[in-house]
């Protein structure tokens, strides 16, 4: 098999790192799901280009298609001190957790612990009565009232007026990047209580923002279960789906040698150093602060693409894995930071395409993405029964891959599926 050959440098780690996950995703000849051997080799390629170039240490790169992993390669070293990289290397995921918090979220709706259309205030009181600040005609700053309440589904779909600090112009940006409450020293909720004391950057509802609105969630969801969110993520989500190695710090030594590492002087996202997943943090990030495997979000992945469900556990119904992977946001505008591109709207938790053409990643009408600030990005496709996972820690040197690696994925592809015609 191709692909098996990709993992040969990997030999015995290979073989053990994918033994559970290939009794529930089998490996596949890419001929067999309608995608060439050659082109999908073409993508190592060019990483291997990039990584001899010295952008990045080392990537890992999981392509399945039709419930199969067609593509599974282990590329470079897993950090600049030469460890080879091993398919069952770990990374920090950033934003990729986002999708995460929001199906556990989604678990409490259908429990009906959990009103998507309650104010946040009934279950965060710091944000009973927000302002939205402005500028005035002479440069000063001002606030007025919001104009309605922050409801749950405005923070799973980045509608609440909330931002982050770190992009971007705006007094709400300037005053949230001053009071900094990301910097990992304060807990879930002392970072809600924090967000709740400042001003909005937009009225409730108006403008989709990417922002710290997963976080607020993930304080939801301990106020809710009365637990961590570290603990709440693994007893419904990592246990049920056997994601032995993902989690927001790694304490086994022998996990922590896994752990893929940047160069030395590509460490910043914006001004902040990526985090060290060796210590534990109060600050228990549901926008970006998990760790994971590809192998392990192959299962979370698959899970989605199965209608919540992966090796006999049901996470959600399909008719709620529908809803997240439906625009939420209508005709509703973008803020400064368009993460989600020309033609895709915002699910929840995921950037979802609302049509065909007219941008520059190849696709259909609702496939799905996300990605993570470090390099790492997912991305599925329910017409072509397709989901792709590529890790790789470089914060600067990876701008500009995503697209590029998407299209060739798309490119490999021998067969479109009669549902993507």
């Amino acid at each position: 098999m191709k692909a098996a050959i990709r993992f040969a440098a990997a030999g015995a780690v290979f073989a053990i790192a994918t033994a559970t996950l290939a009794a529930d995703l089998p490996m596949a000849e890419p001929a067999e799901v309608g995608m060439s051997a050659e082109k999908l080799g073409r993508i190592d390629a060019l990483l291997e280009d990039k990584i001899a170039a010295g952008a990045f240490p080392g990537a890992v790169v999981l392509v399945a298609r039709d419930g199969r992993i067609a593509h599974l390669s282990a590329l470079g070293k897993r950090s600049p001190e030469g460890e080879a990289m091993t398919t069952d290397s770990i990374f920090r995921i950033y934003s990729m957790t986002k999708p995460v918090t929001s199906v556990v979220a989604l678990m409490l709706v259908e429990e009906g612990k959990l009103d998507l259309a309650a104010p946040l205030s009934k279950y965060l009181p710091e944000f009973a009565e927000m302002t939205v600040a402005t500028t005035a005609a002479d440069g000063s700053v001002r606030t007025e009232p919001a104009r309605r309440k922050i409801t749950v589904l405005d923070l799973m779909r980045h509608t609440a007026g909330l931002t982050y600090g770190f992009f971007g112009t705006g007094p709400a940006r300037a005053a949230l990047k001053a009071e900094n409450p990301g910097n990992g020293e304060k807990t879930n909720r002392e970072v809600a209580e924090v967000l709740g004391s400042l001003p909005l950057e937009h009225q409730p509802g108006t403008v989709w923002e990417y922002s710290r609105a997963t976080d607020v969630l993930g304080a939801v969801i301990e106020v809710i279960e009365g637990a961590k969110l570290s603990e709440v993520m693994k007893a419904r989500v990592f246990d049920p789906l056997g994601m032995t190695r993902t989690g927001f710090s790694i304490d086994d030594p022998a996990d922590q040698a896994l752990i893929a590492e940047p160069f030395d002087d590509d460490r910043m996202i914006g001004n902040i150093a990526v985090f060290d997943p060796r210590e534990t943090r109060p600050f228990e990030t549901g926008g970006g602060g998990l760790v994971s495997t590809a192998q392990d979000y192959a299962r979370f992945m698959a899970m989605l693409m199965n209608g919540g469900s992966f090796d006999g556990v049901q996470l959600l119904s399909p008719a709620t894995v529908k809803y997240m992977l439906t625009d939420q946001l209508g005709d509703i505008a973008k803020g400064q930071f368009d993460i989600p591109g020309r033609d895709y709207g915002f699910g929840l938790g995921v950037a979802v395409r609302r049509e065909a053409g007219g941008g520059v990643l190849n696709g259909n009408p609702g496939d799905f993405f996300w990605g993570g600030s470090a390099g790492t990005y997912m991305m599925g496709d329910p017409a072509e029964d397709m989901f792709v996972i590529w890790m790789l820690q470089a914060p600067r040197k990876s701008a500009g891959l995503r697209g590029i690696l998407r299209n060739m994925i798309y490119g490999s592809i021998t067969e479109i599926h009669a549902s993507a015609n």
